[in-house]
């Protein structure tokens, strides 16, 4: 997506919560393909070009001859704490399940070492390709491959919240990874639970990791090596801009998942890639 920003910025800049947790796999070394829609147009073009400058395999990132991408305004109040707006009703990737290429781009997903997508990218795919992209991942985790999922909520995206509840709930039993913001997950839920709560509910869902991320006071970890969720508390920073956070979070750990690090070590990893994001402007850094 096309990306502006209340504090301004020249230049083309673009994000997307999956992007720019593709963009810091890319940047950590890993082969990285990832599979939207655009349009036939200039932006379009450079946009494609960007983000295989930034090592993507592009090759899935389909054209769709009508529509164009998605666009999003980013608005920070005077702590760093961001607000969206969303112009998607054009966007190419809401059709990108109809288009010629989406079959190849699958088939591709189902033998990589780890297929990742979020509660965004369900809202967006329309109900379709919701159910394609669920039914993959559950074949995923039939073959015991990694599948990592975060439950990044944004209500403008849905009908109510129950077609978000229900999405949400098909997409935790389909992950092997859990990545929740406790924030996401309280809203979605429409409840004030425990981070050690959400967690638990993730586990017993179906996930054999969960992480929720709590923003200034760390993540709660559970899983099959850490039975009863732990706390794991994050380092104070200066916060310019929490855009992104959460997303360069889940690109530090996933970057150490696919490294056979342990899950202590993978956060360690995802914090300290989050609080260099939180220091800057905008979700992804093109210094």
């Amino acid at each position: 997506m096309l990306e502006f920003h209340s504090h301004g910025g020249q230049g083309l800049r673009y994000g997307g919560d999956t992007l720019n947790t593709a963009i810091h796999l890319a940047r950590a070394g890993h082969e990285v393909a990832y599979i939207t829609a655009v349009g036939t147009d200039p932006i379009s073009d450079a946009l494609v070009e960007a983000w295989a400058s930034e090592g993507i395999d592009t090759r899935f990132v389909l054209r769709h001859p009508n529509r164009h991408p998605g666009i999003y305004a980013i608005h920070l109040d005077e702590h760093g704490e961001r607000s969206f707006l969303y112009w998607r009703d054009r966007s190419a990737a809401k059709d990108m399940y109809g288009l010629p290429g989406i079959d190849a781009a699958m088939d591709f997903a189902s033998s990589a070492d780890l297929f990742y997508f979020s509660l965004i990218t369900l809202a967006v795919v329309g109900n379709t390709g919701r159910q394609r992209l669920l039914s993959a991942a559950n074949e995923r985790k039939d073959r015991r491959r990694s599948v990592a999922y975060d439950s990044n909520f944004r209500p403008s995206l849905w009908v109510d919240l129950v077609q978000a509840r229900e999405a949400s709930l098909a997409a935790m039993k389909a992950c092997t990874i859990g990545l929740p913001t406790n924030s996401d997950e309280c809203e979605l839920w429409g409840e004030q639970v425990s981070e050690a709560e959400i967690a638990e509910r993730w586990i017993q869902a179906g996930c054999s990791a969960a992480v929720v991320k709590a923003a200034e006071k760390g993540c709660v970890i559970a899983g099959a090596d850490v039975p009863k969720p732990r706390a794991m508390a994050g380092s104070p920073v200066q916060v310019v801009d929490s855009s992104g956070a959460g997303d360069a979070f889940n690109g530090g750990f996933l970057a150490g998942w696919l490294s056979s690090k342990s899950i202590e070590d993978c956060v360690e990893a995802g914090q300290s890639l989050a609080r260099e994001t939180l220091t800057h402007q905008g979700a992804i850094s093109f210094d």
